[in-house]
């Protein structure tokens, strides 16, 4: 499955209303980047370039191509590992949630997921640009880990589904970061290739971690698998870090590392993070969508229903609260959280609500799906994730081959619209297809549909952002355009978990033989139960068809955002990144 890491997502501080970031003083050549009608937009003549900017540029200019390439292999490999680690554990998050018996709580816990990470990437495109790149790798590293250990430890679903906040966080801001080193050694019509490459390790983690999942799960328990990563992934991290600081060292050496000036005591720094990282906008933003969206999922487990009362007020108070930023954002906030500049220009715009409405639509039909074809199809944990994960291998597949096209053929507008039949084709065919009735290899099918379109536009989307900003600029504008992408997410994750909370249980009480009907929420609450019964038995085909009816209702959803996608992608400006280059390669370091 794609991610709204950039699968999914640089750095930006903001838009500064008063006063400066950082207490040093940029050169003339980094302070000034000379803007045309090809290349990005800015209301200012000038740009103020963060610490952490210029110490990229400056460690960029000390290590050889053989240095880059090396670090290019050991990103790689981290993230194959962080890639295969999100297959293992999402393979068995439906097995988690079951143990706890609330498996229609797997909305829930991905809906507050994918909200924190989304909005955390804005901070984190801050840490990096602020205090550097391995800074904030490190820090990712660490909320895996963390994340990792308490889901081996959880004893209940809060706690795992706090661990898989945490985890998530890492994830997405470790891919993130990922890309901005990529983005920092790269020009922008090389910029894709080397993207899709990165994209590649959802191949083998598409095979890989579903039966590294089925093996812990048969053999161990979900428990060891989480626990064995702990352990992985900082080896494969640490090498990362030993180069960087190594090229740090020669770039003090060599006097092109700005240091930082530390003129600030203990309560100013606090005082002046807290302003830098509008820590006011954070939260009205992560509380205000978590509100307004966990209702459509807790909304079966309350004990009346949409009349409870703490029903209402989440929904109510989430609203509120959206409102009260935007209020925040506009009036007073010193430094703007939420890079409303970036959005008046329209690729922007275009690319960022085309990224979100398209991952809407996906979560839509897609956040049980899994479960669904273990029950209705009765494939294994691995068979299960490949159906599941064709999409992923696809896109996987397609994202280098765009890249290459688009290195040669220079635009990216028009090949992003040659999808629109493959978009129209993966979901819309799922309605006639995703019937308990239907082969397999149809599924299959649509997947790899989606998974074509889904890895163009990803890719084109991004692109379409960076060739609208400057370096300087890059971090925060795909950060935002992350956002976008984890907030559909998260949309969509709400709608498929309303759905599943209020007509699954309803269909599987009405379709269940007589003297099955009280056990109907114990069935509907265990994945483990359902599998239970044999295939052709009565109970099985009740639960087989409750399933089905409840599918087709998410994919016709998932199909009713498919127009604003395709509607998205004319608002883009046709820019030819090949004309981009040689501007570009004037930038400070070593890039290819």
């Amino acid at each position: 499955m794609a991610t709204t890491s950039a699968s999914a997502a640089e750095p930006g501080y903001g838009t500064v209303k008063h006063g400066d970031v950082e207490s040093f003083k940029p050169s003339d050549d980094d302070e000034v980047r000379e803007l045309n009608e090809s290349g990005p937009t800015s209301e200012a003549s000038s740009i103020h370039v963060q610490d952490g900017v210029r110490r990229v540029e400056a460690i960029t200019t000390v290590w050889s191509k053989k240095t880059m390439t090396v670090m290019f292999v050991l990103l790689y490999l981290v993230s194959f590992v962080d890639t295969l680690l999100q297959s293992v554990q999402g393979a068995l998050s439906p097995y988690v949630t079951s143990n706890f018996k609330v498996h229609g709580l797997i909305g829930v816990t991905d809906v507050l997921s994918f909200i924190l990470g989304g909005v955390c990437t804005l901070a984190i495109a801050k840490i990096i640009d602020i205090w550097g790149r391995a800074e904030g790798f490190a820090v990712m590293i660490v909320f895996i880990i963390v994340g990792m250990i308490m889901k081996a430890a959880c004893i209940n679903i809060e706690m795992y589904t706090a661990a898989n906040s945490i985890y998530w966080v890492g994830h997405i801001g470790v891919q993130y970061v990922i890309q901005i080193m990529y983005a920092d050694m790269t020009t922008l019509r090389n910029r894709m290739v080397l993207f899709g490459v990165l994209q590649l390790p959802s191949i083998a983690a598409t095979f890989g971690g579903p039966k590294i999942a089925d093996l812990f799960y048969t053999h161990a328990n979900f428990r060891w698998a989480f626990g064995a990563f702990c352990i992985i992934m900082p080896v494969f991290a640490a090498p990362v870090l030993v180069i960087f600081w190594w090229a740090k060292l020669k770039a003090q050496r060599e006097g092109k590392f700005p240091e930082r000036v530390k003129a600030r005591s203990y309560y100013e720094t606090c005082k002046h993070y807290a302003i830098e990282f509008d820590v006011v906008g954070m939260l009205l933003t992560i509380f205000g969508w978590s509100l307004l969206l966990l209702p459509f999922s807790l909304v079966n487990y309350a004990p009346n229903g949409w009349k409870t009362g703490y029903i209402i007020a989440m929904i109510v108070v989430g609203f509120v609260l959206l409102v009260a930023f935007v209020i925040w954002e506009k009036y007073f906030a010193i430094v703007q959280y939420f890079p409303f500049k970036h959005l008046k220009d329209r690729s922007v715009l275009g690319a960022c609500l085309l990224y979100g409405f398209m991952f809407l639509s996906i979560f839509t039909w897609d956040t049980y799906y899994y479960s669904y074809l273990q029950v209705v199809h009765d494939l294994s944990i691995t068979n299960a994730s490949y159906t599941l994960n064709a999409f992923s291998l696809m896109s996987s597949v397609i994202g280098p081959l765009t890249g290459v096209l688009i290195r040669y053929y220079g635009y990216y507008k028009w090949p992003s619209i040659g999808m629109t039949p493959f978009a129209i084709l993966g979901t819309a065919l799922l309605i006639h297809f995703r019937t308990p009735s239907s082969h397999v290899g149809y599924l299959v099918m649509c997947q790899l549909f989606s998974g074509i379109y889904s890895g163009v536009w990803a890719a084109t989307a991004q692109l379409s952002v960076m060739a609208n900003v400057t370096h300087q600029e890059t971090a925060v504008a795909i950060a935002l355009f992350g956002l976008f992408g984890s907030i559909g997410a998260a949309i969509g994750q709400a709608v498929a978990g309303g759905l599943w909370t209020n007509v699954l249980p309803r269909e599987l009480y009405k379709n269940l033989p007589t003297e099955l009907k009280s056990n109907a929420s114990a069935i509907y609450a265990d994945l483990e139960v359902q599998l239970s019964y044999p295939m052709g038995s009565p109970a099985r085909d009740a639960i087989i068809v409750s399933y089905g009816h409840v599918q087709r209702l998410m994919v016709i959803v998932g199909c009713c955002f498919l127009p604003i996608c395709i509607a998205c992608l004319f608002m883009w400006k046709n820019l030819n990144v090949k004309d981009m280059e040689t501007k570009e390669r004037r930038k400070k370091g070593n890039v290819l």
